[in-house]
């Protein structure tokens, strides 16, 4: 509540139609703005959620019959489709190559610098290099001056705006300008908004309108005030699920350039907002989306494979993937996996997490792989070269994202995982129940030291039965969990209402699932509370509609 009276404390006195305003309102209540731009950055994930901010900038227009078309105007031609094409196969050299070619081809088609933003957004966010950044930062209002001369009277004019922003806040977040990259949503949201009122049937708009409306709707109501902030934007999960659906109906009609896209965006929100892993494994396993050709493509396959409990599929896609030199690097890709064979207790997994360190100049990950590769030496017996890698995690790479934090979290605490525990959660994470639930089964609750071991022990025991189906007993170590672990900080508690909640819903219990995502939001713990939150919010927003 103290946020909410020191916001208003200012916000009369800002003028927030104006971005001076907005600025004086960022300098007058920071420490209300920034705590909810930290929400929007601990949300966007670049494995879960953030990924559906990322694939929203992946969107495209339809193609164009640019024949009878006046200057200046916008297209997709034939050039431009292929730049496009090569843009989002990571094969940028071409990209480059066939854009300069059309600037002097086709020197008024403005969809052009669209096409050539993504190029430029994707190599930001893969090599996250600042000064790459900078650099190609000053190629955005330039962009957006030239898109601005286009037709006005076409739906790409604001459409490609917005998007070009959309980009920008991405980027902006992976190196913390979190109040620059809020201004840029709330732009683009505004630019959509309009351009849905004046081109109600321009179908890409609706795909990044409802993916928009989709993230809003996941927002807490503790941080709804901070939406109003940003413009009057609006939504819920519902509303957004309901325009890509309409996207993807058009798509089966109609020629859709980005049909594909949007079959990603509609995996993601059932994986992440939905909780229909099958479902979302079902959409995204197209033929169209071809693994062996893109990289990129290989990581979204790849990303709700890993949360789908599919392991085996993860590591067969990342073991074919492209690795012909013409793609620009895509060390993430190492990192999956190296985790994919961590799951799995492979004895080569830490060749991976190495791989990942050695060619990646970013920041994110840094210390998860450091992590990984602590728990691995560990896991085979050699508790000196733990303490080595810990050691590395503390020292290199940032914190910001939560995987981050929280190995940064396990390293200043000294504490030593217990390794049945860590054997049992990495199997369980792989979708390897039965071994998981073998290694748990041999031990008892007594034999753990501590309390945070022994709340872990029955939460996994939870997790385990809860996706092999045995709902009575995960019911049950749920219970146990939340009753003992509800005055502590671990997050073990808190996941286990959201879990029961879950269980109940699937059983078609609602008001008991409806108490247990309560109980949810009422924990607080130390690790994962923004991510257990919204999917609690989430199931409550399920229950109503």
């Amino acid at each position: 509540m103290w946020r909410k009276k020191y916001a208003a404390k200012y916000i009369n006195n800002c003028n927030l139609s104006s971005e001076s305003g907005w600025s004086a309102a960022w300098e007058k209540g920071n420490s209300v703005l920034q705590v909810f731009c930290l929400h929007i950055v601990e949300y966007i994930d670049w494995r879960k959620s953030g990924w559906l901010l990322l694939v929203v900038c992946l969107a495209f227009p339809a193609f164009a019959n640019c024949s009878s078309i006046s200057k200046p105007y916008f297209a997709f031609s034939t050039g431009a489709s292929q730049a496009y094409q090569k843009a989002i196969e990571l094969r940028f050299v071409e990209a480059r190559t066939l854009l300069a070619q059309l600037k002097h081809s086709e020197p008024d088609n403005h969809l052009i610098y669209l096409v050539e933003n993504y190029v430029d957004f994707f190599t930001i966010f893969l090599d996250e290099n600042e000064q790459e950044f900078r650099s190609l930062e000053h190629n955005k209002d330039k962009r957006l001056e030239l898109i601005a001369q286009g037709d006005r009277n076409s739906p790409y004019f604001l459409y490609a705006q917005a998007e070009i922003k959309l980009q920008w806040a991405l980027s902006r977040l992976k190196f913390e300008e979190y109040f620059s990259a809020l201004m840029e949503i709330r732009s683009a949201y505004k630019l959509l908004t309009k351009n849905q009122k004046r081109f109600p049937n321009f179908v890409a708009n609706k795909k990044s309108l409802g993916i928009l409306h989709a993230l809003v709707g996941t927002i807490p109501d503790s941080y709804r005030w901070g939406v109003k902030l940003l413009g009057g934007m609006d939504g819920t999960i519902e509303q957004g699920r309901g325009e890509i659906e309409e996207v993807l109906d058009h798509a089966k009609d109609h020629p859709f350039i980005f049909e594909e896209e949007t079959r990603v965006i509609y995996a993601l929100l059932m994986l992440h907002l939905g909780n229909q892993q099958e479902t979302a494994w079902q959409v995204i396993s197209s033929p169209k989306l071809n693994p062996q050709k893109n990289p990129l493509a290989t990581f979204v396959l790849a990303n709700v494979a890993m949360h789908s409990g599919k392991n085996e599929e993860v590591i067969r896609l990342l073991e074919n993937r492209p690795l012909d030199p013409a793609f620009h690097p895509f060390p993430y890709l190492d990192y999956m996996l190296g985790l994919a064979k961590l799951y799995r207790l492979d004895v080569d997994a830490d060749q991976y997490f190495k791989k990942y360190l050695t060619n990646f100049r970013g920041r994110n990950y840094i210390k998860e792989a450091y992590q990984k590769l602590a728990w691995w030496s560990l896991l085979q017996g050699n508790a000196g070269e733990y303490r080595r890698f810990i050691k590395q995690c503390k020292q290199k790479g940032a914190a910001v994202i939560g995987g981050d934090k929280q190995a940064l979290k396990e390293a200043t605490s000294g504490v030593m995982p217990d390794p049945i525990l860590l054997r049992a959660r990495l199997l369980f994470d792989g979708g390897y129940h039965r071994r998981a639930l073998e290694q748990l089964r041999s031990h008892s609750v007594d034999q753990f030291a501590t309390i945070g071991q022994q709340l872990e022990y029955t939460y996994r025991l939870g997790r385990i039965t809860h996706r092999m189906g045995q709902w009575a007993d995960a019911i049950e170590f749920y219970g146990q969990t939340i009753e003992k672990g509800r005055e502590y900080k671990f997050y073990f508690a808190c996941n286990a209402a959201l879990q029961m909640g879950l269980v109940y819903e699937q059983q078609g219990k609602r008001e008991l699932a409806r108490q247990s995502y309560k109980e949810c939001l009422r924990l607080r713990p130390d690790e994962y509370q923004n991510s257990l939150h919204q999917k609690a919010k989430a199931g409550l927003n399920r229950l109503d509609n």
